[in-house]
């Protein structure tokens, strides 16, 4: 490694390495002990090969400066020859081990990046709609990526480095100090004219970088919120493209000017660094052929101690800054042990049964509930904020009981806020109740198998999502082995046959981003479409008709009528004319069920029903307040 490679090495180190100061937590190192386990013999052989590397480095200077003694003493042409052969021999079989070094080093990184992401995909998955309300997916989605990688470092790259350079570092001393301590010691004393330099524009070129890299990410949100189907149509409808325009541009013009000075200080670093190189070298060509000529050293051990010099301040710059790498590691790893130390709210007990089979009925009893507090679900730095939200804890529904037998429509209604979606979101077990219990044919839903309740219960909300794939793919999320015969039955059940057989590509369209390039009537017809696919016993409608114009909602309510057939079912809905023929209506007001009966039966009651529905139909333009 030249002495230019050796000053970009260490000042890349410093750039990149994060300016934490922490204590080394024995737990943290025992976890990564853990997740590094399946690798240890890959791991033990990766460090006697970076060993055995570290000293056939060293010994390839000491054998050239014995060509030269041999030349210079007119030796024997086989002694050259045989020492030429061997350096070669050194050479393929130090290539084949750095080969060997990189493969295990890539298996090694690129596995415990396997561990780390599964691991913290599959305890994402089993955290509660709460983290996922609260938490910003740019930052959970870093944890699995940058701080990720952060960590595989410590393994293929800093592990490996402090290891071989500790063994150059020893060998390459002893050689030196054998052949020339005065030369040695000499050289060493240039290293604070190296290594400081590196550490001082190495902090300044992190703090540029960290400024770009700031500017960058804001470049990022802000196109990504103005490049979504919503984003953009807002921007059309309310922004200010000029404004916009100029707010990114003067971002990447910073940007810009950045990287110029990036640029110019690292080429001012670099040519200083090279320039000490020179008279390291000099030094001890100098002073090594004053020496050589007095007869105090051999011409050879001249050669040798110059070749040696780049691997006497490579391993020295590259430990300088091993500790901060280590320390950077380890940040990286405490950022992803952070989300996995998140207890997931919803268990499955080791003894849950299958909801059976079957007609089901649906039953609240005496339910009540609190969302949970920011530090059960989320984390001050997911959430990207500097403390969490202490508020949480207040009880939202106050003693909650109704049941639908099998078959039957269960209609909530009442004012925004009242605790209408929070009852719809516990019956899947989106949430777990505090007190009281949810029955489906008289299994407590805490007691199932998360399976059988995915299986046995559907929901279709208001937004109707939809992933960026394609009609064929959202489908069949409900029933991964559904028959094309099945996924058009679903289609033609939910009126929606036609529409996908007249698309050129039909049921390989693509839908877009969260389902836009199709109306809200469609998609809304789609998800209802998957939810027939499924075939689930007991169905939540959590306002499935609220944002649709008239056309759409008459499409959707035949859609509704089809999916409802034979099922029990839990409706939500803000248009009263949508539940009129409900089994039982339930208005839910302050978290409780302040009425109970049929249509006729509240409005001849003369209460809070009465008056919702008055105000729907007696005076249309106060609708959208209720």
């Amino acid at each position: 490694m030249s002495m230019e490679v050796t000053a970009w090495h260490s000042l890349y180190s410093t750039m990149h390495a994060e300016e934490e100061r922490r204590p080394f937590s024995m737990a943290t190192l025992r976890r990564i002990g853990r997740f590094a386990a399946p690798h240890r013999r890959r791991l033990l052989m990766f460090l006697v090969l970076s060993t055995a590397g570290a000293a056939l480095a060293v010994a390839t200077p000491v054998l050239a400066g014995r060509v030269v003694n041999t030349i210079v003493d007119g030796g024997a042409v086989g002694t050259v020859v045989g020492l030429a052969v061997l350096i070669a021999g050194i050479a393929v079989l130090d290539a084949a081990m750095g080969l060997l070094t990189r493969w295990l080093s890539s298996r090694i990184g690129e596995g415990l990046i396997l561990d780390l992401r599964t691991a913290v995909f599959d305890h994402v998955q089993r955290m509660p709609i709460a983290f996922f309300t609260r938490t910003r997916t740019g930052a959970l989605v870093s944890r699995l990526n940058n701080d990720v990688i952060g960590a595989q470092r410590a393994f293929s790259n800093t592990l490996s480095g402090v290891v071989s350079n500790l063994v150059t570092l020893a060998l390459t001393l002893v050689v030196m100090l054998g052949i020339s301590w005065q030369i040695t010691l000499l050289a060493l004393l240039l290293l604070p004219v190296f290594v400081l330099p590196a550490r001082r524009m190495g902090n300044r070129l992190a703090r540029l970088e960290r400024e770009a890299a700031n500017h960058n990410s804001a470049m990022s949100t802000q196109m990504t919120e103005r490049f979504s189907a919503p984003g953009a149509t807002l921007v059309k409808l309310f922004g200010r493209p000029a404004e916009e325009s100029s707010e990114f541009a003067a971002r990447a013009q910073r940007v810009r000017d950045i990287g110029v000075r990036t640029a110019m200080v690292q080429y001012v670093f670099i040519t200083a660094l090279t320039l000490v190189s020179a008279l390291a070298l000099a030094l001890v060509y100098g002073l090594g052929g004053f020496y050589a000529l007095r007869g105090q050293l051999d011409s050879g051990a001249v050669v040798a101690l110059a070749l040696l010099l780049t691997r006497l301040y490579s391993p020295l710059t590259a430990l300088a800054s091993a500790r901060v790498e280590v320390m950077s590691a380890l940040v990286s790893f405490e950022r992803v042990f952070e989300v996995l130390d998140l207890k997931p709210l919803i268990t499955e007990k080791p003894e849950a049964k299958q909801v059976p089979d079957g007609p089901v009925a649906v039953e609240f009893d005496s339910v009540r509930f609190s969302y949970p507090s920011a530090d059960k679900v989320s984390l001050a730095s997911l959430e990207e904020v500097a403390t969490l939200d202490k508020r949480g804890g207040v009880e939202v529904l106050h003693g909650v009981s109704f049941r639908a037998e099998p078959g039957q429509v269960v209609a909530l209604v009442g004012s925004s806020g009242a605790g209408k979606s929070t009852i719809a979101q516990l019956l899947p077990r989106l949430y777990d109740v505090d007190s009281g219990a949810i029955r489906l044919s008289d299994l407590d839903i805490r007691d199932a198998t998360a399976e059988s309740l995915r299986q046995t219960i559907g929901m279709v909300t208001q937004d109707g999502h939809l992933f960026h794939d394609t009609i064929r793919a959202n489908l069949m999320l409900a029933k991964p082995d559904a028959t094309e015969e099945e996924v058009w039955d679903a289609l033609r059940r939910a009126r929606l046959a036609d529409l996908i057989a007249s698309l050129a590509d039909g049921l390989d369209t693509v839908v877009g981003e969260r389902g836009y390039r199709l109306s809200g009537g469609e998609r809304q017809r789609l998800t209802i479409a998957r939810l027939l696919l499924a075939g689930q016993r007991v169905v939540i409608l959590d306002e499935a008709t609220a944002h649709l114009d008239s056309s759409s909602e008459a499409a959707v309510q035949e859609a509704l009528t089809e999916a409802l057939a034979g099922r029990t079912a839990v409706v939500i809905a803000h248009r009263l004319s949508t539940v009129r023929a409900a089994d039982m209506i339930l208005v839910i007001e302050e978290g409780q069920v302040v009425e109970r009966g049929t249509h006729d039966e509240l409005i001849e009651l003369g209460g809070r029903y009465q008056e919702l529905y008055r105000t729907q139909f007696d005076q249309p333009a106060a609708a959208a307040t209720v």
